[in-house]
């Protein structure tokens, strides 16, 4: 039996100043364990002046989480909450029944250049709490399990893996992890979570021996240990966790278990209705689709 049960490729998508891969939702595969969107951004390089600008935006339902390799960003949001993130930590928003959010470069990083290499994704909640109230952590890097296995070094950033639990509040079981191969060398992936996948995110895997291209995400078939394999240096996430608790309807930045939340979520923001971003003015209209 193979070792993974798909692969998806990367879509490119155009954020307006730079352009990401993304790679869930996809086909076959639109959600791995309560994962139900992954943005790979960069690497990307913009000229002295420029600059990052995500302007304020809704969601709800879910969990965005950001994590990087390189550079960094100003996140601010409807609680007030303005946190720089920097290579190595975490900001994981619940949107619960609402909150609202921009992402940008800071005015230093512009003036010398923005360099930009991380991974975006969105973490569905659970039914029940869907409608929570929305809330933000921060969580240092000094704060997450970091630590070596096999030939890669690993840091949890949510959940737990290897027997090693991060502090990020994630309410469902959850496995998102980085690790890096140095050089050659190999990873086994241990059978500790319902759903599980590997992004090989600059350069080729394997798992099992069955190749995975560099951007392409691989899911592997449940309850199957495998191994990792990187011919040279290289980056892999590992991403899943228990798998979702029902149904989830996706539109535009927000997530839900019926369709009726979805176009109650779009009136509101046409009808502004949501909390504004303290200090912006911008706004991302809704889309006409």
């Amino acid at each position: 039996m193979p070792a993974l049960s798909s692969i998806v490729p990367p879509r490119e998508r155009d954020l307006g100043s730079f352009t990401v891969r993304r790679i869930l939702p996809g086909f076959p595969t639109r959600h791995v364990g309560p994962f139900v969107f992954v943005d790979h951004m960069g690497p990307l390089a913009l000229p002295r002046g420029e600059g990052v600008d995500v302007r304020p935006h809704p969601h709800i339902g879910l969990a965005t989480v950001t994590w990087l390799w390189e550079g960094a960003l100003m996140h601010r949001d409807s609680l007030g909450t303005v946190q720089r993130i920097a290579p190595g930590e975490v900001n994981w928003m619940t949107a619960g029944r609402g909150i609202v959010h921009s992402e940008r470069s800071a005015a230093e990083d512009r003036a010398r250049g923005v360099r930009l290499h991380g991974m975006q994704t969105w973490v569905a909640l659970p039914a029940g709490l869907e409608e929570t109230d929305p809330a933000f952590a921060h969580v240092a890097a000094a704060d997450l399990p970091a630590f070596a296995r096999d030939d890669a070094s690993l840091t949890v950033i949510a959940g737990h893996a290897y027997g090693r639990r991060a502090p990020t509040p994630a309410v469902s079981d959850t496995l998102y992890a980085a690790a890096t191969f140095a050089s050659a060398g190999s990873l086994a992936l241990p059978a500790d979570h319902e759903e599980r996948s590997v992004y090989a995110v600059d350069a080729d895997l394997s798992i099992d021996d069955e190749p995975l291209a560099m951007h392409h995400l691989g899911v592997v078939e449940p309850g199957r240990a495998v191994t990792i394999a990187a011919p040279g240096p290289a980056r892999a996430m590992l991403i899943g966790g228990a798998k979702l608790d029902g149904e989830r309807f996706l539109w535009w930045n927000f997530v839900a278990s019926t369709r009726e939340r979805i176009e109650r979520a779009k009136d509101d923001w046409r009808e502004r209705r949501y909390a504004p971003v303290p200090g912006e003015t911008e706004f991302i209209p809704l889309p006409e689709r």
